[in-house]
């Protein structure tokens, strides 16, 4: 069966304790069935690398809640080789609508391919079946911010569909741990942990309205939506103990202007 290559829907999250998790699952486990990835497990993997420039612009501009913004990873699901199919996705938010965008080739083709040292008319020759609309975007994009691996991050998801409309999923995600060195997929899961322990992030993902019954469930457990981005908040916490510690990358001597750590600070201690 061949990979979704485009989805367009809304996404809703929830950081949940885990109480509230169990107590939700309990209440929706007669209107959903579990994804295919967890028929066997309770949880799976999920790695990704998110490419920024190097000063992140990407990320700064996407915690300023634009109206339009945008990324670049690359994901696989659980812990790949170099000869292991991954996902090069640009996942694209306008005024709510999440649009995402992707294609799939070999871990070692994907890193060769986003570092500049295989061309876009290589992989397109090697990849015959390959969306090639969608890689010429990815292409683009890349170029156009001349974009860099950034951050590992991974979590342990478990996700479901609804029984009657397999177009409203909700997904849990849980151990998400990030790192800034050694950005590479192969090696694994370790790092720092974004989430306390026995935290929860829900995220609900539809085309559509959300179903009622799940909105009384919701209500009924006094949970409430959040602003919650993963690769976001990572920033913050990696820039807040930069700004604790006074290290911040630089690249070749240039330091970030003072305006910008400025910026950055009342984004992360909005009090100070």
């Amino acid at each position: 069966m061949m990979a979704i290559e485009v989805f367009n829907r809304y996404e809703k999250k929830y950081v949940l304790t885990g109480m509230q998790y169990h107590q939700i699952i309990d209440a929706m486990s007669s209107h959903m069935v579990l994804d295919r990835y967890n028929e066997d497990k309770e949880f799976y993997q999920i790695s990704n690398i998110y490419y920024d420039t190097w000063d992140d612009r990407l990320i700064r501009t996407s915690i300023d809640k634009p109206v339009y913004k945008e990324k670049l990873r690359m994901r696989s699901y659980g812990v790949p080789e170099l000869s292991d199919k991954v996902f090069v996705e640009i996942k694209k938010k306008y005024n709510g609508i999440v649009n995402k965008r992707r294609t799939s080739m070999r871990l070692e083709d994907a890193y060769s391919y986003l570092y500049g040292n295989i061309s876009l008319e290589s992989i397109m020759e090697d990849y015959r079946g390959i969306n090639t609309q969608v890689l010429k975007e990815i292409d683009y994009f890349k170029n156009l911010y001349g974009l860099i691996p950034k951050v590992y991050l991974s979590y342990d998801r478990r996700a479901y569909f609804e029984k009657d409309d397999g177009d409203f999923r909700v997904t849990f995600d849980t151990n998400i741990t990030t790192r800034r060195e050694n950005v590479r997929l192969e090696s694994g899961s370790y790092g720092s942990q974004l989430l306390p322990p026995d935290t929860y992030l829900m995220e609900i993902k539809i085309s559509g309205a959300v179903p009622m019954w799940f909105s009384k469930i919701i209500s009924g457990l006094n949970i409430y939506p959040t602003s919650f981005s993963k690769y976001g908040t990572e920033y913050k916490k990696y820039i807040s103990e930069a700004l604790q510690t006074k290290k911040i990358n630089t690249r070749k001597g240039k330091e970030l202007c003072l305006n910008q750590y400025l910026q950055l600070q009342r984004q992360i201690m909005p009090s100070a």
